[in-house]
């Protein structure tokens, strides 16, 4: 099984609470995060994008790094781990993407991927005036399709003269090709998003559910199954977890009900209200990350417990049919990496050399 940082480019992490660890993001943070994660022979890094926060007492997201220019970064420090960049596919065309991924590719020489999403909180593209409208909910794995279309083209000829309905390629060139195996992430967990995953994706990013229920992903990955089945291709689920560990399931939990008390019930809700915007798409990932009770992760699968807890349940969630990896979120990054790299990697039986 996989192993891979959900690297921190927005403050805070992915704790939405004034009472866990509280940081801004850089680049010096993230290198020492990426540094002991490939010492520690993790498989890959990725960064997400956001563009607004939620706000609230804890200005949860409101500052954050972009991307590409952070994961250009990490390639040129590091050696043998893989880099996954997030497209906000809404502002970035599909030719400058490939050709930015390109770039980094020749950084990192072939150790390089791209993360594609579509776009679902609209405040985050109306401050710039780009955001497409209502019609975005409806049609966006549409557009998706054709910009992962135009991307295999480029990456692998060097040329592009697709005729879409969304987009247009007049004999477009983007050379050099990237020397390495380029890989594309989908996160979308509706069946539009699964079948775009099916379709193009290597892997299939997933949030994990509940608190040490660690195989309560298990069902998008038969979904997910039902949709490779059809394209004949092997498509692997990669689920996000958090990870809150210490010396004893007590101490991990003590620290999990720390954080749970300092709740930032504003940004909360501010998520809460943006997660309703879409009422044409009824099962997002998005619904998921909004649901009020129990956000204070934005309810991504946790596992606390001691060290040895938490390596008997990501056992478990490598037993799970379909799962390529997991990509690991923290309470404390630099703490969590080396404590996960030092304490529960050696007494994984998946991550057995």
């Amino acid at each position: 099984m996989q192993v891979g940082v959900f690297v921190p480019i927005n403050n805070n992490g992915w704790l939405i609470s004034t009472t866990s660890p509280q940081y801004m993001p850089s680049f010096d943070l993230n290198k020492e995060i990426a540094l002991r994660a490939e010492k520690y022979g993790l498989d890959f890094l990725l960064s997400m994008i956001k563009l607004r926060g939620f706000g609230g007492k804890s200005e949860f997201w409101e500052y954050g790094l972009e991307s590409f220019t952070l994961m250009s970064g990490l390639a040129a420090v590091t050696e043998k781990i893989k880099i996954y960049a997030t497209c906000p596919t809404l502002i970035i065309p599909p030719a400058f993407a490939a050709r930015m991924c390109n770039t980094i590719d020749s950084i990192s020489h072939g150790r390089f991927g791209l993360n594609l999403i579509t776009g679902w909180q609209p405040p985050e593209y109306t401050q710039m005036g780009l955001w497409p409208g209502e019609e975005h909910f409806r049609n966006r794995y549409q557009v998706l399709d054709e910009y992962a279309r135009i991307l295999r083209e480029l990456w692998e000829t060097g040329r592009s003269d697709f005729k879409g309905e969304h987009y247009q390629m007049d004999d477009c060139l983007v050379r050099p090709v990237p020397q390495g195996d380029m890989k594309i992430i989908c996160a979308g967990s509706s069946d539009a998003g699964l079948a775009f995953s099916a379709k193009w994706a290597d892997y299939a990013f997933c949030l994990g559910k509940g608190v040490n229920t660690p195989t309560a992903f298990a069902s998008n990955n038969a979904r997910l199954a039902k949709f490779t089945a059809e394209t004949g291709r092997d498509v692997q689920v990669f689920v996000l977890v958090m990870i809150i560990a210490a010396e004893t399931d007590a101490e991990a939990q003590a620290k999990w009900q720390l954080y749970n008390e300092g709740v930032d019930i504003d940004a909360i809700s501010w998520l809460a209200d943006q997660g309703a915007k879409d009422t044409v798409n009824t099962d997002t990932n998005v619904r998921q990350l909004a649901a009020p009770e129990g956000a204070v992760n934005i309810n991504m699968g946790t596992l606390v417990g001691s060290y040895e807890t938490v390596a008997k349940m990501l056992d478990e969630m490598a037993e799970v049919p379909g799962t390529g990896g997991v990509l690991l979120t923290f309470d404390d990054f630099v703490e969590g990496v080396e404590n996960f790299g030092t304490r529960i990697q050696p007494l994984m039986k998946s991550r057995a050399v």
